[in-house]
């Protein structure tokens, strides 16, 4: 857990590819500014232009370059630019040169070759294709940094969600007998134990407040939307750390020109004669 002045940060459950933490005192707005960013505004490599030289596949040339747009691909942190003022990229190359002999053949992400040792597929049994005996496949691919906002096959982020803290208090002691809130709860975080009812992991309530609705006088639930429970699971471009540091780095640098650009007006209008 990370303390600060008045607000605290706790990470409730990590792992590879997923992650959960607790922002306390700290407004929803703030961190569903970072959600948005994590999905939409840090940049990834992807392919996006395709020269297909050969294709005896089933699938037509677009579907194709559709398909292999989708894969992907593991991004180096600042290693390629994103947006050049040339309007001239820095690109990755791939290639995938492959024929079936003498049996049908399935295309493999890991049938993909880089002429980057760093950037590659993600996932090596993505199928591509299936290749029947004597068709091939000779294709040149490009793949450049883009982000989320232009479209989805550059986004790192699968799922991000922000909500506020439940807050659950219990209003009175309850009949052990009755259990209609705890039958209520979609969830099951409502036990009795000894006649008092309690809430066992309070993070999974969704604020529905079907138990309320069952019982008014017994249980209360509400929300602390000066407190933020943010979920986010990755596709594995980048790493959890490396999307949210530079989620944040955008958040400060928007921050820092909306600021710029207030005193640019605020210097406008005292510069007007009255």
């Amino acid at each position: 857990m990370s303390r600060g002045r008045g607000f605290s940060i706790k990470i409730l459950d990590k792992s590879d590819d997923s992650i959960s933490i607790l922002f306390k005192n700290i407004p929803v707005e703030i961190i569903n500014s970072i959600r948005r960013i994590s999905m939409s505004e840090v940049p990834t490599l992807a392919i996006d232009k395709v020269f297909i030289f050969r294709n005896d596949s089933v699938l037509n040339d677009q579907m194709l370059a559709h398909r292999l747009g989708l894969i992907p691909l593991k991004t180096p942190v600042d290693k390629y630019k994103y947006g050049d003022e040339e309007g001239k990229p820095e690109y990755v190359s791939l290639s995938l040169t492959i024929e079936a002999k003498n049996d049908f053949r399935t295309v493999y992400a890991k049938d993909i070759k880089s002429n980057d040792k760093e950037v590659y597929p993600l996932y090596e049994d993505i199928e591509i294709v299936r290749l029947a005996p004597g068709e091939g496949l000779d294709i040149e691919m490009w793949a450049i940094m883009g982000t989320g906002r232009e479209h989805a096959k550059w986004s790192p982020v699968t799922v991000c969600v922000v909500r506020g803290v439940p807050v659950i208090k219990i209003l009175k002691e309850c009949d052990s007998n009755c259990k209609k809130c705890v039958e209520a709860c979609p969830k099951n975080i409502l036990k009795i134990n000894n006649g008092k009812l309690t809430v066992t992991n309070l993070y999974l309530c969704t604020g529905c407040k079907l138990c309320e609705v069952e019982c008014p006088d017994y249980i209360k639930v509400d929300i602390d939307e000066k407190s933020s429970l943010f979920m986010m699971e990755i596709v594995g471009q980048l790493t959890i750390k490396t999307i949210l540091t530079k989620s944040f780095d955008i958040l400060i640098s928007k921050i820092d020109d909306f600021l710029t650009k207030f005193n640019e007006v605020e210097i406008y209008e005292d510069a007007i004669p009255k």
